[in-house]
């Protein structure tokens, strides 16, 4: 079956079998790496196609992309059986074309594709970017956009601040002081933070000192529905989803979104 492979693949014209059989020998080689030849702890497999708009349907056709399930169940799980990779029966296999693919996953020779394996040991890190909106209140922005890389995101009055333990804080969405909003006056200078928890692959927003009772006030309310959900501790992060409008004080209002407002960026 990969008898191809004497051959310099990089050299040879691609067709459909041929991307095929490469993407299957490289699938098989890395699975082998990953346990050793003992598949127990494989979770799944992500495959990155970043082949150019001219090829990609040829690459589509060599992946079943129209028959969902036949590669991973014809084609990769009867690998996995021949060499005796013993793949829990829930295994994922995960296709994505896209422009890059992430520098923690394998180059497949000869061919506009990586791939990830993805054990219990090992996990491709989540990514993310959302919009927080600054509904009332003035801010250095009117929109700040945050990443799962950004760190803790911390939100006050004032960029520069000292805490009470004496040290300095970087407010990264600051509220001057000297506003001609009321809705900053109530706001502290360490109110809150919102930071990314990679496990659940969301943004958590945090109540800092200056934002729980008896000082100012953190409050969350979903899709103006329901009773508004209050922060009283600095520790227990509330899950931010699209929508969420964050009251901060008495009338600081800013909003959680995926997708960013026309001209306000």
């Amino acid at each position: 079956m990969f008898d191809f492979f004497k051959k310099n693949t990089e050299n040879s014209s691609k067709d459909v079998k041929t991307v095929r059989e490469a993407l299957l020998h490289f699938i098989k080689e890395q699975l082998k790496k990953a346990e050793g030849g003992e598949g127990s702890n494989i979770k799944g497999i992500q495959l990155f196609i970043t082949c150019p708009d001219e090829e990609k349907q040829m690459y589509e056709a060599a992946v079943y992309l129209d028959e969902p399930g036949r590669f991973r169940n014809e084609e990769v799980q009867k690998i996995a059986d021949d060499y005796a990779i013993d793949l829990p029966d829930n295994w994922e296999l995960k296709i994505s074309f896209t422009e890059s693919a992430p520098p923690e996953s394998k180059q497949v020779p000869g061919l506009d594709a990586s791939l990830f394996v993805l054990t219990r040991k090992n996990a491709l890190p989540k990514t993310a970017s959302a919009f927080i909106k600054i509904r009332l209140g003035e801010a250095e922005k009117k929109t700040y956009i945050i990443t799962s890389g950004s760190g803790k995101i911390f939100i006050g009055r004032e960029k520069r601040v000292q805490t009470a333990d004496g040290f300095y804080r970087e407010n990264n969405i600051a509220f001057p002081e000297k506003s001609d909003s009321d809705s900053n006056r109530y706001i502290s200078r360490q109110h809150a933070h919102i930071e990314f928890d990679q496990e659940t692959g969301h943004f958590l927003l945090f109540a800092d000192e200056g934002g729980v009772p008896p000082r100012n006030k953190v409050k969350v309310r979903s899709n103006n529905e329901g009773e508004p959900v209050k922060l009283y501790s600095t520790k227990v992060g509330y899950e931010l989803r699209e929508g969420d409008q964050i009251l901060l004080g008495q009338s600081a209002l800013l909003e959680f979104s995926y997708s960013p407002d026309e001209n306000e960026l």
